[in-house]
């Protein structure tokens, strides 16, 4: 069983930065396939980003360019460096954790909000 924490969400400033991170507990996080996922008021979940085991990364076209993940396998974390950011990017944040082709395994979600 793993169990998922993600931090770093708040408030900030259009144009600003935001580090979140996702903390693992449990289970063998170096496995899994990890994913951020975001949700705004009203929209549906949309895929922000995603890491293999081995560290290939997908982005979603919205954040090409501005979003990195990354993933510390000792540390058991996966991180999401959000940079110029816009207020569309506003929504409640979320990390999945991967088992083969399904992800079981979500966090509580950290809210960021980008407004001047």
């Amino acid at each position: 069983q793993v169990q998922l924490r993600e931090s770093g969400g708040g408030l900030v400033q259009p144009g600003g930065s935001l580090r979140l991170s996702c903390a693992a507990s449990g289970g063998i996080i170096s496995i899994n396939d990890m994913r951020w996922y975001r949700q705004a008021p009203g929209k549906q979940r949309e895929l922000v980003a995603s890491i293999t085991h081995d560290g290939t990364t997908n982005y979603a076209d919205s954040v090409l360019g501005r979003f990195t993940i990354s993933r510390d396998n000792v540390k058991k974390t996966v991180y999401l460096q959000m940079n110029d950011l816009k207020p569309e990017d506003t929504a409640v944040y979320y990390c999945a954790a991967g088992v083969g082709d399904s992800y079981p395994y979500w966090g509580q979600g950290t809210q960021v909000t980008v407004s001047s």
